[in-house]
């Protein structure tokens, strides 16, 4: 009877708290839009000479969406610098609660343009479940890497550790993983992300089945905005979350204590894309022009964000309130930003132990760091249909589809315009790879399985651990 008492009243209270964290969320989300999107503009911005002429454009004057991440820094930058002003562009960004918010923004026409989280693109075109079914397209990728999983301090009191410190060794990590969820009962078997059917999720249920966990069994997966969620799991509405930086950083040891990095995402894959500048076809139909405007103005801001002198203005930038507003209450401003931006990564601890790590590719705006293979004319903001592939191999595996599409190649072209994005770039003196399509070498992997975008299929039946129809999808 006691048990059972006990067994209620954790329902209640973990109830209670996704309640409040709910809550929460919407007056968080309300205040966003309402007093904190970047406006005007700056002096930077007033003092560049247009090299295109408004009136030339179908639709100069845009609104454009934001999260609260570090990836926005090229939007900041280009409403800064005054790139947007340089091409023709009176844009009016607008600061989005969530990636929810974000991509149906585009879709229900509240914005012209906006950042979209990996995978949704393509899977909007699918029509996967958790993804709206829309003609969404994006012609280069806003940034690579610059996010995280973040797990509680009961998780490393538990005796897991950063993945670092696995040397590789996935059994171990596995058992260690699995043991900590059976330790616990349902109502903590919980792991978060920003959006459902995008690279987050995947890289969240990857990780565990390349350790030998079905995700669809050990945990359940939930939704929460950027900004949430280390509140959320202060009040332990998750055990873990993967969320772009600065939201891993400031829960560790030293800033607000809630939780410790596992792991980067590129340790997951090594080279991913993690936004992509999202649109709707008609968008691109009807205003070909302001499109190219738009496109040089992303790439130019991207450059910027990419040369290392810059980073530490970025840094700051990311601060201000318009932007991710993620200040501590003591210490260095740039605290939170800094790590994810300049590259000094503090993994963090419930020991005395330093685990900040120097990376060059931390987060990847532009330039190709010299860790990473290297393509003539490649750099981060082109977009390799390819990868498109890989992440409808996820989709379906993880059961927001039935099976990779038939004509996966056609729709990553729909999707993933490469051929309008050479055109762009050329005009800017920009050279790309010739081809759309390459294959990602196992030790970009963690599991270190290789991916040849000509066999989809087979790369998705060489996994042990795969949904056999759609799942249902738990949302916060």
């Amino acid at each position: 009877m006691r048990d059972r008492f006990f067994q209620d009243w954790n329902r209640r209270e973990f109830l209670q708290r996704m309640g409040s964290a709910a809550v929460g969320m919407t007056l968080s989300g309300c205040g966003i839009n309402a007093d904190r999107s970047a406006k005007g503009l700056t002096e930077e911005a007033l003092a560049v000479t247009p090299i295109v002429n408004s009136q030339s454009l179908e639709k100069p004057n845009l609104t454009i969406g934001y999260v609260p991440v570090n990836d926005c820094a090229p939007f900041a930058i280009a409403w800064k610098k005054g790139f947007f002003r340089k091409y023709g562009l009176n844009v009016k960004l607008n600061r989005e609660a969530s990636w929810a918010t974000s991509r149906d923004g585009i879709i229900f026409g509240r914005l012209d343009a906006s950042p979209v989280v990996s995978g949704a693109v393509t899977n909007a075109r699918i029509g996967a479940e958790g993804a709206r079914h829309a003609p969404l397209c994006a012609a280069m990728t806003i940034h690579r890497h610059g996010n995280a999983m973040t797990m509680s301090k009961a998780m490393w009191d538990f005796g897991l550790r950063p993945w670092r410190e696995y040397n590789g060794n996935l059994e171990e990590f596995g058992k260690q993983f699995r043991a900590f969820f059976d330790s616990q009962p349902v109502e903590n078997k919980v792991w978060a992300v920003v959006l459902s059917s995008a690279i987050y999720e995947y890289f969240v249920r990857y990780i565990s089945a390349a350790a030998g966990v079905d995700p669809f069994k050990e945990f359940r997966v939930i939704i929460v905005p950027p900004p949430q969620m280390v509140t959320n799991m202060r009040i332990g509405a998750m055990q873990a979350y993967m969320v772009a930086e600065p939201w891993n950083t400031r829960a560790i040891q030293g800033n607000l204590g809630v939780g410790f990095t596992f792991a980067q995402g590129k340790e997951v894959w090594q080279g991913h894309p993690d936004r992509v500048l999202g649109v709707m076809q008609s968008f691109i139909d009807e205003n070909p022009k302001t499109y190219y405007s738009l496109v040089k103005a992303m790439v130019e801001a991207c450059q910027y964000c990419s040369r290392p002198e810059n980073r530490d203005e970025i840094a700051l930038l990311l601060t201000e309130r318009s932007f991710t507003g993620a200040k501590p209450k003591k210490g260095p401003i740039d605290k939170f930003t800094r790590p994810g931006i300049v590259g000094d990564y503090n993994y963090g601890g419930f020991d005395e132990k330093d685990r900040t790590v120097r990376s060059e590719d931390t987060t990847i705006f532009f330039d190709i760091p010299a860790n990473l293979p290297q393509i003539l004319g490649n750099h981060s903001t082109f977009l390799w249909q390819s990868q498109s592939i890989w992440l409808m191999t996820q989709s379906a595996r993880w059961g927001h589809i039935k099976e990779v599409p038939k004509n996966a190649e056609e729709l990553a072209k729909k999707a993933w315009r490469t051929d309008l994005y050479r055109k762009i770039v050329a005009e800017m003196g920009i050279n790309c790879p010739v081809e759309d399509y390459k294959v990602e070498p196992g030790d970009l992997f963690i599991d270190k399985k290789t991916f040849d975008p000509s066999d989809p299929v087979g790369y998705l039946n060489s996994f042990e651990i795969r949904a056999n129809r759609p799942q249902s999808f738990f949302r916060s």
